[in-house]
């Protein structure tokens, strides 16, 4: 088996970093360089910035952020929100990013996907899908999980593979900070229905979850996010429980 990433999320709005539920109701929890740094210090995997707010004022604040987070992290650092362009992707990928997450923009227009991924690389591409139950499937929600499409989630995970995208960041809005486990059953189809990594988002309320969603939800990775923010449990805990789960990580510092 593969080494399993545990990648902590920080949300950003006007510099800092928040967090709510379903995608509501945001609270500030701190300085997202701050935060960045250490939890990399704890063993953390990888960084994920996303720009909630996405405005022309607010990408401008979230660049900083990255220049100045580039310059003290030493692992991988994704970035997204907002990102409507390839050309928005190079210019993330130049203050420091070391992929891009792209969303809403790659259901509006699908060939930003493959633009991007044709001119830096599948490995920095990062297709973000916001999903909610409907019926008897999921169904993919763009602009922060507001606006409904009729795209079906394991459908688009497909596409967005065959159109270049070398992860899936796959965010269940009905799990979303309700710390009431990811939603294994979405996980583990979309995981078993594409060929690149999943990682799962929306739902941690303990290291117990994040080992189900590996072991059960067959995920690539999992995104944390609140449960660390505030001090429910630690990546280092949370390392421990996979190890001893038998699941591959790397070790914590």
């Amino acid at each position: 088996m593969l080494t399993r990433r545990l990648i902590v999320c920080l949300d950003v709005q006007g510099g800092r970093v928040v967090k709510g539920t379903r995608f509501a109701d945001l609270r500030d929890v701190g300085d997202p360089v701050e935060l960045a740094a250490r939890y990399e210090g704890a063993g953390a995997d990888e960084i994920v910035f996303l720009d909630i707010s996405a405005s022309a004022e607010e990408r401008g604040t979230l660049l900083d952020v990255a220049q100045r987070a580039a310059e003290r992290l030493f692992i991988p650092l994704t970035i997204g929100g907002g990102v409507r362009s390839a050309d928005d992707v190079a210019v993330l990928l130049r203050s420091g990013a070391d992929k891009v997450s792209i969303n809403s923009a790659a259901v509006q227009c699908p060939a930003v996907i493959t633009e991007a991924a044709e001119r830096f690389g599948a490995q920095c591409i990062v297709a973000s899908i916001d999903a909610a139950r409907a019926d008897d499937a999921w169904h993919v929600r763009t602009h922060g999980g507001k606006v409904p499409t009729s795209l079906e989630a394991v459908w688009w995970a497909q596409e967005c593979v065959r159109l270049g995208a070398g992860e899936i960041l796959l965010t269940s809005i009905d799990r979303d900070g309700t710390r009431d486990g990811y939603d294994l059953a979405l996980t583990r189809t979309v995981a078993e229905a594409v060929d690149v990594p999943v990682i799962a988002s929306g739902g941690a309320g303990c290291g117990g979850d994040v080992v189900d969603v590996i072991v059960d939800g067959r995920a690539d990775a999992a995104l944390v996010a609140g449960i660390l923010h505030d001090g429910v449990t630690t990546v280092r805990e949370i390392k421990r429980m996979l190890h001893e789960a038998r699941i591959p990580v790397r070790e914590a510092a």
